[in-house]
């Protein structure tokens, strides 16, 4: 309570006072001592009243002491147990679960993580990716404002992500690994990386690029062998020693039919070799006929030009030619596809052609297409000329059906600048973004597909798409959604497939740890999405013709399962709907690969490099006594008493409304009584 808070109660306390002395004595005609326990009541009334009318602030203090967390973190994954230390995780575990003095000093936390993190419930050592980079991301983010030093139970072998040595700077919490595993150097060979593309053009060689390492002092010789199917396609002998310990293999290798072909790697294995599974590797390419050629045809130099020749052909089925509209009109039938960026004057006679020969075309407009032109051009849109521009940002419409498409998080996504007026489609469409303004998402089209006259199109009613690829790469750390995105348009623009009442979304081949997920679209007789159907997928693994069959979810708008975890082979599948004949089938192949059982050693290494960089220590399982008690003695890990300030406003006691309405009360009664009324 502040000093002119207590001037302002001495000054009602003498104000009340007063008052009841002036009412009371003051050419009162009551002579007896009644008088005196009246003013005692009309004081404590006044009194009450200008107090709540002050409403002094109380403040009271609570004290409450805060104990550090404890972070206990265990690796999942499978490499573990191929180590065979998972009876050893789980003891180390247990023990420091189960410290009674770890428990008094800290608010133990336990955590297992794996591609992902959670709640420590059990392990069974069967994650078939290693993330440790983000798990201690994520724990760093959740403890940011505590004392949370970090126990990590971890092989140190990362399979996935960003190198977790230097994450700890970020951390700002003290780490200590305990090692699973051992530091003893056996001699083993590896494949530590292939390089091949995805896809590969009929009768073309194609480039594969092997890193094969070795770990020994002694000097050894090993053949380096490329299988397909039975028959050897390349072999090179190595010879490794104490001083050179990886190589670099490069070949190229001949495309001869069209499909998924798969290929096998192999490093000969020594004899005294305790790992041969790293000595193995598979790889698969698509071998397609020919690619799809598409025409982005401009006027005008825009970063959107580039941007969509990187994301198109991040893709290597297609293949972009930016053109002018005068060339493109003698090369008009080399292309599957026309772009047409930003339509002016100059299209006019490339409008008229695209017209007449029936090209599917996308259309990207902004601040300086001639709508005058493209409107009189054709009959299936029409835009309000206002000669106005505005910024738009997207929305995704979740029930847009076309084709399958992942939300990238549009709202997030930079505006993009069009005529300001609505976009009036007189053909049967389906909106895929819509504009959103000041927040506010509208009915207006941002990007609409449609078909008309045995013909596919879409338009974007905005330039600056190069924003959105950028900002793509600022939400995920890649190109890949944005790039993706694009593709499925132009790959639903570019072919001639008639509409289905099931869509599915699959790749021809994963590798072995790759998420094996299947996406699918059901529609109505009327094309309409329904998101109350039951689907299911019936796999058949085509080697052991064993068949399972799994329901699909419905996620964000579509239906999908997840199949992560079959085995390696050749699939199979039909997706159907359970209650109608309607059904989609593909196939694909898992390419057998487990990253988790390409270690011989635990990496202490990194693990020590991880302690060091966050004021920790590294330690290994048989030294788990002297790291419990280096951490109870740690000054660092006090507990720390802290305290809670509350504010009472004095309106807030119910009491001095009592204590008022009281005094007023038997004041009134003894006037009453007494005949003074």
């Amino acid at each position: 309570m502040n000093k002119l808070t207590i001037i302002y109660i001495t000054i009602a306390a003498i104000t009340a006072l007063l008052l009841a002395l002036f009412q009371y004595l003051y050419k009162s005609k009551l002579k007896s001592n009644l008088k005196y326990i009246l003013i005692t009541l009309r004081s404590i009334s006044i009194f009450g009243i200008l107090l709540l009318l002050i409403n002094p602030k109380f403040e009271s203090f609570t004290y409450f002491d805060e104990k550090p967390t404890l972070v206990i973190a265990v690796d999942n994954s499978e490499s573990v147990s191929y180590l065979k230390q998972d009876e050893k995780a789980r003891e180390v575990v247990a023990a420091l679960k189960g410290n009674s003095e770890l428990n008094k000093r800290f608010n133990v936390q336990s955590y297992s993580f794996g591609k992902s993190v959670s709640t420590l419930d059990s392990l069974n050592f069967k994650e078939r990716q290693s993330n440790l980079a983000m798990a201690l991301k994520q724990f760093g983010e959740v403890y940011a404002n505590q004392t949370a030093p970090i126990i990590v139970l971890s092989d140190g072998n990362q399979t996935y992500g960003s190198d977790y040595s230097y994450i700890a700077k970020g951390v700002k919490q003290p780490i200590y690994p305990i090692i699973l595993g051992d530091s003893t150097i056996h001699s083993d060979l590896s494949i530590k990386q292939l390089n091949v593309n995805r896809y590969v053009y009929l009768k073309n060689k194609f480039p594969v690029e092997i890193i094969a390492n070795y770990s020994g002092n002694a000097s050894i010789n090993t053949e380096l062998k490329i299988w397909s199917g039975n028959t050897v396609v390349f072999r090179k002998t190595l010879q490794f020693n104490a001083s050179k310990q990886s190589e670099i293999i490069s070949t190229a290798l001949l495309a001869n039919s069209v499909g998924v072909k798969t290929y096998r790697v192999e490093l000969v294995a020594l004899d005294s070799e305790k790992n041969t599974v790293n000595n193995f590797k598979n790889f698969g390419v698509e071998v397609i006929d020919q690619k799809t050629n598409i025409a982005v045809v401009y006027n005008r130099l825009h970063p959107d030009l580039g941007a969509l020749k990187k994301a198109i052909e991040s893709n290597e089925q297609r293949s972009i030619t930016l053109i002018k509209p005068k060339a493109y009109l003698n090369k008009i039938n080399d292309f599957q596809l026309a772009i047409l960026y930003q339509p002016d004057n100059s299209f006019n006679v490339v409008l008229k052609e695209i017209k007449e020969q029936k090209v599917n075309t996308f259309i990207i407009s902004g601040a300086t297409t001639n709508w005058n032109i493209l409107n009189e051009s054709q009959d299936y849109f029409k835009q309000k000329i206002t000669n106005q521009t505005e910024n738009y940002q997207p929305s995704l419409n979740r029930n847009y059906g076309t084709f399958i498409v992942e939300n990238l998080d549009f709202n997030s996504f930079p505006p993009l600048k069009s005529e300001f007026g609505a976009l009036q489609i007189s053909v049967p469409h389906e909106t895929l973004l819509y504009k959103t303004v000041n927040g506010i998402t509208t009915e207006d089209i941002l990007l609409a597909t449609f078909e008309a006259d045995a013909t596919k199109h879409a338009i974007l009613n905005g330039e600056d798409i190069w924003r959105w690829r950028a900002q793509s790469f600022l939400n995920t750390n890649g190109f890949n959604a944005f790039d993706e995105f694009i593709n499925k348009l132009v790959q639903y623009l570019s072919s001639n497939k008639k509409r289905k009442r099931i869509n599915i979304d699959y790749k021809s081949f994963y590798n072995g740890n790759d998420d094996v997920i299947i996406s699918a679209q059901y529609f109505n007789k009327n094309f309409e999405f329904d998101n109350s159907a039951s689907l299911s997928v019936v796999l058949k693994n085509k080697d052991t013709e064993s068949v399972k069959e799994v329901p699909l979810l419905l996620n964000n708008g579509n239906y999908s399962v997840d199949l992560s975890g079959i085995d390696a082979g050749l699939y199979d599948f039909t997706v159907k709907h359970n209650l109608e004949s309607v059904a989609a089938s593909g196939s694909f192949q898992i390419l057998e690969y487990n990253v988790e059982q390409q270690f011989l050693n635990a990496d202490v290494t990194k693990l020590n490099a991880l302690a060091n960089n966050s004021n920790g220590e590294a330690y290994f399982t048989s030294q788990l006594e002297l790291l419990t008690t280096n951490i109870l003695s740690d000054n660092r890990y006090k507990t720390i008493q802290k305290s809670t300030k509350n504010i009472v406003s004095l309106i807030d006691w119910k009491y001095l409304l009592g204590l008022i309405a009281l005094s007023l009360f038997i004041e009134w009664f003894i006037r009453k009584y007494n005949g003074l009324i």
